[in-house]
């Protein structure tokens, strides 16, 4: 067998959409917010980024940091100061994603309209007709 198929003759997810391992980097739940951040206001201190997304558990947001550090994404920078100070910016990689973001933000005037459809598919689904 291939090892680009699975049984059955199915073809592993990787390789039927060639960008769903950039989507499952570059879009799991916390690390857009923190490349946008980091890419909107530079290098952030850790209570400083916490602060920029409310929501994010600190370790959450320690955790994402690791990874993205891993991926070449987010530089971590630490000053051995007292008290020490670590700080974090988006990488020349992560920078290189700006455009994406930057498409998929034009692409958000659309949002509107999939709320309609949203609301349209649900009411039909509770068979009402749908609102004009």
């Amino acid at each position: 067998m291939r090892q680009d198929t699975l049984q059955r003759g199915r073809v592993a997810p990787e390789n039927a959409c060639p960008i769903a391992p950039v989507v499952d980097i570059v879009f799991s739940r916390w690390t857009t917010p923190i490349l946008w951040a980091l890419n909107e206001y530079g290098r952030l201190r850790f209570v400083e980024l916490e602060r920029r997304i409310a929501t994010i558990t600190p370790k959450v947001l320690t955790q994402r940091l690791r990874a993205l550090e891993r991926d070449g994404l987010v530089v971590r920078s630490y000053y051995a100061e007292v008290p020490p100070r670590v700080e974090y910016e988006i990488s020349d990689l992560g920078r290189s994603l700006a455009p994406l973001f930057a498409a998929i933000s034009e692409w958000s005037v659309n949002l509107d309209k999939v709320e309609k459809a949203r609301h349209d598919y649900d009411t039909k689904k509770r068979g009402r007709a749908p609102r004009a």
